[in-house]
């Protein structure tokens, strides 16, 4: 039995065949600045396929994966630095009275109206 194709519906109701397409543009240069084409192999001058896609996949899996150093990081760690307190001389803070504010006599209007509510 053959496979359906999945469509999918636009925001303007058109009805997209989206595997149809991808393969109508393989070649098509995509956009970027990776010169790679739709499929993914790498383009040279003039649009030329130099590395093809299964190339490319087969080279990353090929690379060998970092390999843990059994050896430490450093060979002997580093020491401390003790430093000896400072002792804290506590100073004592001398309240200073502070004088009570003087208070002018009234004049003018203030003493004309002062008393009335």
């Amino acid at each position: 039995m053959a496979q359906r194709r999945k469509l999918y519906r636009t925001m303007q109701g058109r009805m997209v065949d989206i595997e149809k397409l991808r393969s109508a543009n393989e070649s098509v240069q995509a956009v970027g600045n990776m010169n790679v084409n739709a499929r993914g192999d790498v383009l040279g001058k003039g649009g030329q396929i130099v590395t093809p896609k299964e190339t490319v996949i087969r080279k990353y899996y090929e690379q060998p994966r970092g390999k843990v150093d059994d050896t430490p990081a450093r060979a002997k760690p580093t020491p401390v630095n003790r430093v000896a307190p400072t002792p804290k001389v506590e100073t004592k803070k001398i309240a200073t009275p502070k004088a009570a504010p003087k208070v002018a006599p009234k004049k003018g209007i203030d003493e004309a109206l002062d008393g009335l509510e």
